[in-house]
């Protein structure tokens, strides 16, 4: 036999050994993340989320391959937060970052130029899939007519541009300064933490959520391609999981549905759009400022006159607050968070979190 066959005979033995050997090691892993839960892969990107309900939804997507780091903690406010060292070393150490954006976290941004200069950042608010919503000025809701809603998936109001709001240039116009001059500028107050014209509480419309599952598995997928299939197959697991709690958050609110409520402060337009059910107003424009005497009259007068049947706190705020709001009226309380601050972070987090909301706010009307 020549040496070029028995070379060819001994590279065909020797790949089919290494074939052999990779496909052990392969069932080794599989095994070993069935038994214990550990990851499979011991390269998954190192990845770090924002707030709870966004870090839930990235880990949805990295099951199986690894965890995302949480950079602000469950019962913190997103507004201002002072980062603890594990977190910044998570931020330094972060191949891909996904945050709301500086509407929600202003003082995230200088911070991630800094500690995530070499990170793929992802702000989820600006992603071509998201709907926004405008935010509203004031603290008394008017009734919406969201027609161009019914279909989320369009993003009809993710391309309103800013030619159609008197907001433009300025967060505020003029007729606003001037009709709520009273509120000692409580009324601005979003300007504290949201600095464009969106409301950035983008989270809390399940459509949002779902959208932004593919946008996760899509950045994940470019900085991990071995792991693509298994990023889009929990994505797409994820977004069925969304619409049965679709189902279940409108059969939840359905006995409830045409009832009028008043929240603590003006986190929830996305969730009362995605479920058609309006709050008459907030109390607070913003968690970044107590309301003045001024605005609690007014919400006061809300209460009276639409026969509101339920005012909602959230777990962080003064709770004597709601109680001078509802002195005075038959109207029952209740809590809304809109972070899960008492739910444990992780993939689960996401729909308790939106079935949470719903079960609240049935339970008090």
């Amino acid at each position: 036999m020549s040496c070029y066959y028995i070379s060819l005979i001994s590279a065909v033995m020797l790949y089919n050994h290494m074939v052999f050997r990779m496909s052990r090691m392969r069932l080794a892993l599989s095994l070993t993340v069935a038994l214990t839960g550990a990851p499979a892969f011991a390269d998954a990107p190192k990845v770090a989320a924002d707030i709870a309900p966004v870090h839930a939804l990235v880990a949805r997507v990295m099951e199986g391959v690894g965890a995302p780091d949480l950079i602000v903690q469950p019962g913190a406010s997103p507004h201002e937060y002072s980062l603890r060292p594990s977190e910044a070393a998570a931020l330094q150490n972060a191949d891909l970052v996904f945050w709301i954006g500086p509407d929600l976290t202003p003082w995230l941004g200088d911070t991630l130029e800094t500690l995530a200069a070499n990170a793929v950042v992802s702000a989820l608010l600006d992603a071509p899939e998201t709907i926004k919503l405008d935010l509203r000025e004031n603290a008394l809701f008017e009734a919406h007519d969201h027609s161009d809603h019914d279909d989320h998936g369009d993003k009809q109001h993710a391309d309103h541009d800013h030619e159609e709001h008197a907001h433009d240039d300025h967060a505020h116009d003029d007729h606003a300064h001037d009709e709520h001059a009273h509120d000692d500028h409580d009324d601005h107050a979003h300007g504290d933490h949201a600095h464009g014209a969106h409301d950035p509480h983008a989270w809390l419309s399940p459509r949002n959520a779902s959208n932004w599952l593919n946008v996760i598995a899509a950045q994940l997928s470019a900085a991990d391609p071995e792991n693509a299939s298994l990023y889009f197959a929990n994505a797409a697991e994820g977004r069925a999981e969304i619409e049965t709690l679709i189902d279940t958050v409108n059969a939840t609110l359905a006995p409830v549905r045409g009832g009028e409520f008043i929240v603590f402060h003006d986190a929830y337009q996305y969730f009362e759009v995605d479920f058609d059910f309006p709050a008459a107003g907030a109390i607070s424009l913003s968690d970044a400022s107590d309301p003045s005497p001024a605005r609690i009259a007014e919400i006061q007068g809300r209460i009276a006159d639409q026969a509101v049947s339920c005012v909602l706190t959230e777990p962080q705020f003064n709770p004597g607050l709601v109680a001078t709001v509802l002195d005075g009226t038959e109207a029952q309380t209740g809590i809304l968070d809109p972070l899960g601050s008492d739910l444990e972070p992780g993939p689960a987090l996401y729909p308790l979190l939106i079935g949470n909301l719903a079960t609240a706010l049935a339970a008090c009307m």
